[in-house]
């Protein structure tokens, strides 16, 4: 039997991790009938199917997943080799795959990407961003950026931005005819905007004050699963919403929101670069592994 080329192989790799040919086309700068053609080349050479291929959906067969539990490292491997090339040349090339949240990436991993990009002109970014935290090596990210409370612990983790406070927030309207709470229980007594979990279910507002914690179940009539939402509600007078400072900075200063409950809010650490560290560290994620470090060291100048 002819062998199998990369392009094949990959193929196959992306659209289990897609479960989509669309998807995982435009991932491989493929049309999804080219991609499609190189699948059920490989499938008639075989003699086998991979896919079950409905017309909503696409999965791995039983000899699908047998077959990817054998591809999928050794196609790492063959990165990783041809990244120790990559490491002899003057500046590194290819793509480097971050994953993280839409509010970090906002806040503090995009202007990390654009100095990296600016520096390493060669190099491509591609950053996907979503709530949940996701297997990053089964999903082929080079790394993740996330609170360092949700880093694995496997993973070898970099600081990347200050500590972290969240902050409880109102319009000035909000609060016209209202007693500000002076408690995390008094939030029951207030409309709060909750934030609907991407996983099911809705985030419990968390809170600590001299070593005392506090869980409240808030309710309300609005829920959200995106912090900018949240905000652009609590701005219209909906609601008390729970964000980021980093998000509510400029409506605070601003006098278009009134925080309450700041001594509930104490710091914790912030956000980490996350990597796992038994594989081979990428050229492209060294090199942005030390812009972050100049940031943080600029950070402790005061600069």
């Amino acid at each position: 039997m002819p062998r199998a080329g990369l392009l094949e192989l990959n193929a196959v790799v992306a659209v289990a991790q897609h479960r989509s040919f669309r998807a995982a086309a435009a991932e491989l700068g493929l049309s999804p009938s080219a991609l499609s053609h190189a699948i059920s080349t490989l499938e008639q050479r075989m003699g086998v199917r991979l896919f079950n291929r409905t017309t909503r959906s696409v999965a791995l067969s039983e000899a699908g997943e047998r077959f990817l539990s054998r591809v999928r490292p050794a196609l790492r491997e063959i990165s990783d080799a041809m990244e120790l090339v990559n490491e002899f040349k003057d500046k590194p090339t290819g793509t480097l795959r971050l994953n993280t949240s839409e509010g970090a990436a906002r806040l503090i991993v995009m202007p990390l990407v654009m100095e990296f990009l600016r520096r390493y002109p060669e190099m491509q970014v591609e950053l996907v961003t979503e709530d949940r935290l996701v297997d990053i090596v089964a999903d082929g990210f080079d790394a993740g950026v996330r609170l360092a409370e949700a880093v694995p612990q496997d993973m070898v983790s970099i600081p990347c931005s200050p500590e972290v406070r969240f902050a409880v927030v109102g319009a000035p309207r909000y609060f016209k005819g209202r007693t500000p709470p002076a408690t995390p229980g008094d939030l029951l007594q207030h409309d709060c905007i909750r934030h609907r979990k991407r996983s099911g279910g809705y985030y419990r507002w968390e809170f600590e004050k001299r070593g005392k914690e506090v869980v409240v179940d808030v309710k309300g009539t609005l829920a959200l699963d995106n912090d900018t939402l949240m905000l652009q509600a609590a701005l219209k007078g909906v609601g008390l919403a729970y964000v980021s400072e980093w998000a509510a900075a400029s409506d605070l200063t601003a006098g278009r929101l009134v925080r309450v409950l700041e001594d509930w809010t104490p710091p914790y650490p912030g956000l980490c670069l996350y990597y796992p560290g038994h594989r081979h560290v990428p050229a492209g994620l060294k090199a942005f592994i030390g812009i972050i470090r100049e940031a943080r060291s600029r950070r402790a100048k005061g600069d």
